[in-house]
């Protein structure tokens, strides 16, 4: 049995489960002229989304609540028990560790809002859309609007198995001090927000 922290599973989910979208293809406009340097644009026009299930619906319901704060177990629950979570700053390799990152949210920030959001792209394994979500830490209290392209790969039955949230043009390469420091925060930021142990 491998030991809680030595990611074995999370590389699991990783080979089997991360989301590679094309950040170009998915958001790029067809007049390269109103593109970006970087060839994509992440803010959302939720009017240009596209169809999803009323299941899908609820998954992405959920994903927004807990960016906004929500820090509910019930929200908590569209994730699998064994998924991911990958975004610039911390990598989880279980559903504990996700709701580490997801209950830190009220702890740090005053508020925290989703503004927008597009769907860019669903089947019935993967739904990809743009989010705007505005953070306004403690702190500083001052507000910084957030775009990013989020992907959640799902499992046979609906759960999230891997959530990756990107802030710009590049995935991850899962390498380097980076990926060191991304995993040590989804370690051990759990210690600290204390999310329930029935997840």
């Amino acid at each position: 049995m491998p030991e809680p922290n030595s990611h074995v599973l999370g590389e699991k989910l990783q080979q089997e489960h991360e989301p590679h979208p094309n950040p170009q293809s998915l958001t790029g406009h067809t007049d390269p002229s109103k593109n970006s340097s970087t060839g994509v644009d992440y803010e959302p026009t939720p009017k240009n989304s596209v169809s999803i299930s009323p299941e899908q619906q609820a998954i992405v319901d959920a994903i927004t609540r807990l960016y906004s704060g929500s820090a509910s177990e019930a929200d908590m629950r569209v994730y699998a028990e064994e998924a991911v979570y990958d975004d610039p700053w911390s990598y989880c390799d279980t559903r504990y560790k996700i709701a580490g990152q997801w209950y830190g949210i009220p702890k740090v920030m005053s508020t925290s809002r989703t503004l927008a959001t597009e769907i860019v792209s669903a089947t019935a394994t993967e739904i990809v859309y743009k989010q705007r979500q505005e953070y306004t830490p403690r702190l500083l209290g001052i507000s910084k609007p957030v775009d990013s392209l989020v992907s959640l790969s799902l499992d046979g039955e609906g759960k999230v198995k891997y959530h990756k949230d990107m802030w710009n043009e590049k995935d991850y390469s899962h390498e380097g001090l980076g990926k060191v420091m991304k995993t040590l925060n989804g370690d051990h930021l759990p210690k600290i927000t204390r999310p329930p142990k029935s997840l």
